[in-house]
Order: C-alpha cells, then sequence, then structure tokens
C-alpha cells in the first residue's frame, strides 16, 4: 500500500540542515519536492530562490516572534528579552527608529573611510604567519578582524576586546534556541545581563562627537536617542553579526579556495575579481543559512496554505543554489555576473553591515592572494554546527609568502 506524502515523507528538521557539514545535497533532495516542504512542529521550509526572494519582502510575514515562543526556547531571563529589541527581529514601526540609528555608522562613504586602517589590521594579523609559515585561519584572522573593527566602531577600548568577547560568543546562543539546553540557559542569562551593563556604561560615559557609534548616540538630542535598552541590545546584536557573518565569510571563502586551486590561481592573476568574488564566496557557502518569518495572516505559498501564527524557515543557503537562477549553481566562479545571492538576506532586513562586511572580505582575500603564493590545509579544519550560521571553528593552514 502507497501511503500519502503527507505520511510516508519524514518532517525534516532544519536545524539539522544548518548544522551539517554540507548540507547542499539534502538541499537538492528538498527542492526536487517543490519550492515549499514541510518541516518539524508546523514549520515551512522555503527552499527556492524565488519564492524567498519574495518571501523577504512580503509584509504579510513578521520578524516579530510571540513571546510564548520565546519564553518556550529561552526562558524568562534576561536572554528571553534580548530577541524582542534587536532589528532583526522586528517590524516597522519600532524596527524604523533602531535601524536609523544604526544605520548612520554603516554608509558605504563611512565604511570605505575605513579601508586603509582595517587594511593595516590585515597586514598586522597576518604578519606572524609570514615568519611561521602556519596560519590557523580562524583564531588568528577571521576572528580577530571583524571582533576589532567592530569593537573600534561601536567604541569599545583595545584593552577590553578579550574580556567582551566571551560573552559576544555566549550570546550567539540565543539565536540557535533550537539547541540551547535548559542547563545553559544561566551562562546566555549571565552574558546578557554583563553585556549590557558593560555596553550601558560605555554609552553613558562617551565623549559627544566621538567618531564612534557611543559618540554618536552622546551628541544625539535626547528626542533622537530613543530608549537606550533597546539601543544598548542593538549595539550587543550588531556586535554579534558583525562578528559572526565576517568571520563566516572569511573561514567559508577561504575553504572554497583551497578546494578550488584554480580559482585561487584566476585571483592572484587578476586583482580586480576581489569584488565578485566576495559576492561569490557569499552565494556558494552562505554563511547566514536561513531566515525565519511568522505568518500575521493567512497566506498561500507554493500551494501550501500557511495559517496564521505557523513559521516560515528561508533556507537562504538553498536559495543560493538554485539551478533556475544561477547556472552550474555547484561550481564556485569568482567572475559569476550576475550573482543576485541572497547572503545578505533582503527587504526590511537586509544586512545593516553589508558594506562593513564586503570590505573586510575584499581586503583579506586580497591579501590572502597577493601576499602568499602557497595555502594549503595544514590539519583538519572543524566545522562550526549552529542552527542557523555556517563558519569554522578551526582551518589550520600551511602558507608561504609570495
Amino acid at each position: 500500500m502507497t501511503l500519502p506524502d503527507a505520511v510516508a515523507r519524514p518532517r525534516i528538521a532544519a536545524v539539522d540542515l544548518a548544522c551539517s557539514d554540507d548540507p547542499y545535497p539534502e538541499y537538492e533532495r528538498l527542492r526536487a519536492q517543490g519550492p515549499v516542504v514541510r518541516g518539524e512542529f508546523g514549520q515551512w521550509l522555503v527552499v527556492d530562490h524565488a519564492t524567498a526572494n519574495a518571501l523577504l519582502r512580503d509584509g504579510r510575514l513578521a520578524s516579530h516572534f510571540p513571546r510564548e515562543f520565546i519564553r518556550l526556547t529561552l526562558g524568562d531571563g534576561p536572554a528571553a528579552e534580548f530577541p524582542s529589541r534587536i532589528v532583526l527581529t522586528q517590524d516597522p514601526p519600532v524596527h524604523t527608529h533602531a535601524r536609523r540609528f544604526l544605520g548612520q555608522a554603516f554608509g558605504t562613504p563611512r565604511v570605505r573611510a575605513m579601508t586603509p586602517a582595517v587594511a593595516a589590521l590585515v597586514e598586522e594579523l597576518l604578519a606572524p604567519a609570514r615568519d611561521t609559515g602556519r596560519l590557523d585561519l580562524v583564531a588568528e584572522l577571521a576572528v580577530p578582524l571583524p571582533v576589532t573593527v567592530i569593537c573600534r566602531l561601536i567604541g569599545i577600548p583595545d584593552a577590553d576586546r578579550e574580556t567582551v568577547l566571551p560573552r559576544v560568543i555566549e550570546l550567539a546562543q540565543v539565536f540557535d534556541a533550537a539547541n540551547l539546553q535548559p542547563d545553559e540557559r544561566d551562562g546566555v542569562d549571565a552574558a546578557v545581563a554583563w553585556l549590557r551593563e558593560y555596553v550601558t556604561a560605555l554609552l553613558r560615559d562617551a565623549p559627544a562627537g566621538d567618531s564612534t557609534l557611543a559618540g554618536m548616540f552622546a551628541a544625539a538630542p535626547p528626542e533622537d536617542r530613543g530608549d537606550i535598552a533597546t539601543i544598548v541590545d542593538n549595539l550587543l546584536f550588531l556586535f554579534h553579526a558583525g562578528f559572526e557573518t565576517t568571520m563566516g565569510l572569511v573561514s567559508n571563502g577561504c575553504m572554497a579556495l583551497l578546494k578550488h586551486p584554480d580559482q585561487l590561481d584566476r585571483l592572484r592573476r587578476d586583482p580586480a575579481l576581489v569584488r565578485s568574488a566576495v559576492d561569490e564566496f557569499l552565494r556558494f557557502d552562505s554563511p547566514i543559512q536561513n531566515a525565519i518569518r511568522v505568518a500575521r495572516e493567512p497566506v498561500e505559498i507554493g500551494g501550501h496554505k500557511i495559517r496564521t501564527g505557523r513559521s516560515v524557515m528561508l533556507l537562504l543557503g538553498a536559495a543560493n543554489r538554485d539551478p533556475s537562477v544561477f547556472d552550474r549553481p555547484a561550481e564556485l566562479d569568482l567572475s559569476r555576473t550576475p550573482n543576485p545571492h541572497l547572503g545578505f538576506g533582503g527587504g526590511l532586513h537586509h544586512c545593516l553591515g553589508t558594506a562593513l562586511a564586503r570590505l573586510m572580505g575584499e581586503l583579506t582575500f586580497t591579501a590572502l592572494a597577493s601576499g602568499f603564493r602557497d595555502l594549503a590545509a595544514d590539519g583538519d579544519a572543524l566545522r562550526r554546527h549552529h542552527g542557523s550560521l555556517r563558519s569554522f571553528e578551526r582551518l589550520p593552514l600551511a602558507v608561504r609568502p609570495a
């Protein structure tokens, strides 16, 4: 006897996909079932580019999750309050003020003005590898680069980085709540509470006129400051998001080059390819693998009726390999144009730090391609497993200066 599809097909655990060492074959199998498939716990998964792109901009889907959902996964401590205040999960009008304030720091002219300082930092971080011939790409480059840049952007002193970073890493578990165990909540709550106290003091004590975000806050008139608790949580989110996205871009992109040495040779021969190369790394192995939305009202997607309150997970990693949009999607092509990837999301919640992440990516891959004639694996790489983010915990390299 043939069972109906709804019974015969097992529900898909989307979190398991994101944590997989290689989720892309499974994405292909899902796509064969249609643009929308049923996940676990009543969730719907979107796997094709056109549908995901449209839904990122669809006002019928909200980014703000019900309080009951947050309590179920995060409990009632400080961490449970955090998702309700940040731009990622807010919709207008609450979303608008915080994004306007944070957006002041991320305009393209301001970011481009940071080019000399970021380029000097990349060279400083790579200098030891020129002497030793060894580079732990994650610990020595992909982590300290964005952490240092974002600390300076916010106004966190260099001397405090080593104290702040472990708490920010702990904070990341808020965004992987499906994998958060009840006995881990205390550590996350403690990290959020400590970071809030630290950043609140930073904003309170920053000199007005300082070029950092803390200085911009101090200089703003009271009516433009908004709720300080909301600004503090969004600065924490900014730190987390900027650090995670760039770490994934750099580590995933480097692994892609190790597996495609012909493309690394192309980049060495033609450094101008670096801009399209960054887009291709974001498409080929996306640091952000999915985005979740909640239906405000009944919505029909791909022939399926999504009830109010149901969650919809947009599998951006799958959309970025949709063969109806990308020719030879499983191949790395640093000159791919056009490249309408969804690596930075889209719509109202398009990544605020896009220009800064691109700058760090371009300068990093330029330095690696031009500064070293050999890049090779030097031991086992270790993937970092997270429900929505894709990167490495360790990526040891043997290098030889050019």
